[in-house]
């Protein structure tokens, strides 16, 4: 696709059954060793490039069990079954091939949050006689009270965290959760939701900040956006809102960004480079940037009509209806959908 990182995701977009998770294990595994081939029954075969983009794999968060696997008959934790088992089997492995155990770490709370993780990577490393400092992570910032301790984040994981991440998805969602009974803070329908105002674009504007003052990467969200092929009209126009999500951000100073397919990456890598010319914008510390609390919780101001809610019923029994049957990222109506973009559905 010409990305430079790709995201192995055992998160939002997986839905965890046994077969999805082990599965899943099992193909990274092979990926890294190069060991990835496939042959479809009309002859056409598939196999890896020379080049292929740098991996990161994201666990599961804190929050979410790993009920196949029990100790002392309760179940584990889902982010340290995803983490152990694959820095278990591939960290040495990435680091004999000039590469390394590279991380996104999803929902992160607070710095106490960061500082078990920290914890266990520390003790990962030293377990598996890894280099100390050798695991690399960024950090996903996408829930509100996150947003209000990144300085803290940063420092807690210091020794490997490399970014943070705009996950504006999930932060939506943190927003509508942690206001639910507050009438005030009711947002308008998901279409009005943008990261050009309120609270998204302080807390985006917020983690640029942050991020260069500290000398670390500050990454744009994820575009959900995907190809429209049998109809150029309405693929144009998806298009423009993907080059408008990606202008602003990184004429606003992110580093990097993702998109949801990839078929978006010539547009993003476009953008990116007229911006950045240089590896990253590390030297753009965002002076004119000045945040409040009340910023980072001021609502967005527009409408909910009848029609958002009845797209909002159907995302959600969609999703639902796929993620049961074993798959976490489905395509609804031309926007690729995650448990993230389907949480603020519902």
């Amino acid at each position: 696709s010409g990305a430079k990182t790709f995201m192995a995701d055992f998160e939002d977009s997986n839905a965890p059954t046994w077969d999805n998770l082990i599965g899943g294990q099992g193909n990274l595994f092979d990926a890294i060793r190069r060991q990835v081939d496939f042959v479809t029954p009309e002859g056409k075969a598939y196999k890896l490039k020379d080049q292929t983009a740098t991996l990161i794999v994201r666990p599961r968060g804190w929050h979410l069990d790993e009920a196949h696997v029990t100790l002392d008959g309760e179940p584990i934790s889902g982010s340290l079954f995803d983490f152990a088992l694959f820095l278990f089997h591939n960290g040495q492995e990435l680091l004999a091939r000039g590469s390394g155990p590279y991380f996104y770490l999803p929902k992160l709370e607070n710095h106490i949050e960061a500082r078990l993780w920290n914890l266990v990577i520390d003790h990962c490393e030293t377990q598996l006689k890894l280099p100390r400092g050798s695991v690399k992570v960024t950090v996903l910032i996408e829930t509100l009270l996150g947003a209000f301790e990144m300085d803290e984040i940063l420092y807690e994981l210091r020794e490997h965290i490399v970014g943070l991440n705009c996950g504006r998805w999930d932060y939506i969602f943190s927003y509508i959760r942690t206001f639910q009974t507050d009438a005030s803070r009711v947002l308008p329908e998901r279409g009005q939701v943008t990261m050009g105002s309120g609270f998204l674009k302080a807390y985006s504007q917020l983690l640029i900040k942050t991020c260069h003052r500290r000398g670390a990467f500050a990454m744009g969200g994820m575009a959900a956006q995907i190809p429209i092929k049998n109809d150029p009209e309405a693929n144009e126009a998806a298009m423009a809102k993907v080059r408008i999500d990606k202008e602003r951000e990184a004429s606003n100073g992110h580093d990097g960004t993702w998109v949801a397919h990839p078929g978006l990456v010539p547009i993003a890598m476009e953008i990116f480079d007229k911006h950045m010319p240089e590896a990253n914008q590390l030297g753009n510390l965002r002076p004119d940037v000045e945040v409040s609390a009340e910023d980072l919780i001021r609502p967005q101001q527009g409408t909910i009509t009848e029609a958002g809610v009845r797209l909002n019923m159907n995302i959600g029994l969609e999703y639902i209806g796929a993620w049961f049957s074993g798959n976490g990222c489905v395509p609804i109506h031309n926007l690729m959908e995650d448990a993230a973009t389907a949480e603020i559905s519902r």
